[in-house]
């Protein structure tokens, strides 16, 4: 049984001109790899949409005798602001974009954990193939949203970055430049892989469905056009794993 995991993974047949994975594994793939943007979220609640700015205790609060736009009392306190260090959270970010890029190509999905682990876990359940393009371009939109949250949260190394590849100061280094909406798309992280865990909702893989549709994408979406290969798939899996242990014993 080893033997088949580490030569086929979640893959029904890599010969294939069309490359089949195990949806199972993908749906537990996504439960696993839930915890990411869970994590996330506790970071996003507790510095990014948390109070900054904090008032010492026992000391001085003076009123001005001004008032802001929306009629407020300004008042003169002493305050400290709440400095936060992102270095775990990006840390986790890339891991999460090595796990999507890793899952797009079958080479690349042999060094991914989750994957392993997925397929290890539904290994007694009967596989329901699919066809990994579209999970394929579910995974690149999951990569972009991690890109994005990953440049919110180091606006000046990527700023640096940029400006030392371009010549010039395009980006600025001392500010967030980013939008302030972005940090949200870690809950929509957390709903897509939600969805895929629960319900076996692919968002991604309707947009790539609309997409052939409209003739945007050229290739064919088998699972878009309700083809079922489980059957077929499911005796020549049986024979393959049947052939491997008779190799074997």
């Amino acid at each position: 049984m080893l033997q088949y995991h580490f030569k086929n993974l979640w893959f029904r047949d890599k010969s294939e001109e069309i490359i089949f994975i195990n949806s199972h594994a993908v749906r537990m793939r996504a439960g696993l790899m839930l915890i990411i943007p869970v994590y996330m979220l506790i970071i996003l609640f507790t510095t990014v949409l948390a109070p900054t700015w904090s008032v010492l205790p026992n000391t001085f609060v003076e009123e001005t005798y001004d008032m802001t736009q929306d009629w407020r009392v300004i008042y003169q306190v002493q305050a400290a602001r709440t400095l936060f260090d992102y270095t775990i959270p990006s840390w986790v970010l890339l891991y999460g974009l090595f796990e999507m890029m890793a899952g797009m190509f079958i080479k690349t999905a042999y060094l991914s954990p989750t994957i392993h682990l997925a397929t290890f876990l539904t290994r007694n359940i009967r596989p329901k193939w699919e066809p990994l393009k579209p999970k394929r371009f579910a995974w690149a939109i999951g990569a972009i949203l991690i890109i994005s949250c990953l440049t919110f949260f180091n606006p000046d190394s990527v700023a640096r970055g940029v400006n030392a590849l371009l010549g010039e100061e395009m980006l600025p280094t001392t500010s967030n430049w980013m939008p302030n909406f972005i940090p949200l798309l870690v809950g929509i992280c957390f709903a897509l892989m939600w969805m895929e865990a629960v319900f076996g909702f692919c968002l991604g893989c309707k947009i790539h469905w609309i997409l052939t549709k409209l003739g945007v994408l050229k290739e064919h979406c088998y699972s878009c056009m309700n083809v079922n290969f489980d059957q077929k798939a499911w005796i020549e899996e049986r024979k393959n794993i049947e052939k491997s242990l008779n190799e074997t014993s």
